[in-house]
């Protein structure tokens, strides 16, 4: 079992840098392809990845975020945040990439979703991803939210692994879109968490992995 961490911290603006080298460990590649999409002449993919780290609403925002510093430097990250009650009709015009993470998210309503969760490669193995696994549950009871959510790709069996040592299980899963994304994964798997009415919700295991899926670019 973990003991409570006290090193988390909220994620401020001049975090977006390690926050996007963290969300783009977490989504595998991805979140740079659909920056990429979305530059602009004399743009880089690095500069919109930063541009909406730094932005005050959206689930990819440091508003979300906590952080965890190593010798004054970020190590993790969680990024993270409570879904509607009831979620909207879906439109007609999303991009078919996301259609399946929506149907998914759209079956965890109220939960409060984990939508990244990185630790730098050089700081794995210690720890802190699970730590701030841990955060992510207390942050969501003292949010009056009952239920964990994740989304991830099947083919990332480590990060499952975790999520299910911290008492996570199958909820539902859906096929990928990958249109130009070279990804081992086929399906996107939704696991949920059921926390507890009262008391100080635990978990337990390690992350030394990144995990997490491209709908934090929204």
């Amino acid at each position: 079992m973990l003991t409570e961490t006290s090193n988390a911290r909220p994620g401020r603006k001049d975090d977006a840098d390690a926050m996007v080298e963290l969300i783009n460990y977490a989504g595998e590649g991805l979140p740079v392809l659909l920056w990429r999409r979305m530059t602009e002449p004399g743009q880089s993919v690095w500069d919109v990845g930063r541009a909406r780290a730094q932005r005050e609403t959206g689930g990819f925002s440091y508003r979300n975020a906590r952080m965890i510093d190593v010798d004054g430097a970020a190590a993790a990250c969680l990024i993270g945040y409570p879904l509607p009650k009831t979620p909207a009709p879906i439109p007609a015009d999303m991009p078919a990439m996301f259609l399946p993470l929506q149907e998914l998210e759209n079956l965890a309503p109220g939960s409060w979703y984990v939508n990244v969760l990185a630790t730098m490669p050089g700081h794995r193995g210690r720890g802190h991803g699970a730590a701030l696994l841990a955060e992510a549950e207390r942050i969501a009871h003292a949010a009056g939210c009952r239920e964990m959510s994740i989304m991830l790709s099947d083919a990332n069996h480590g990060a499952r692994r975790l999520y299910e040592r911290c008492g996570y299980g199958f909820r539902a899963e859906r096929t990928m879109v990958k249109e130009d994304w070279i990804n081992d994964g086929q399906r996107w798997v939704l696991l949920t968490k059921r926390l507890p009415a009262r008391a100080t919700a635990r978990a337990g295991g390690r992350a030394d992995h990144a995990s997490g899926s491209p709908q934090a670019n929204r």
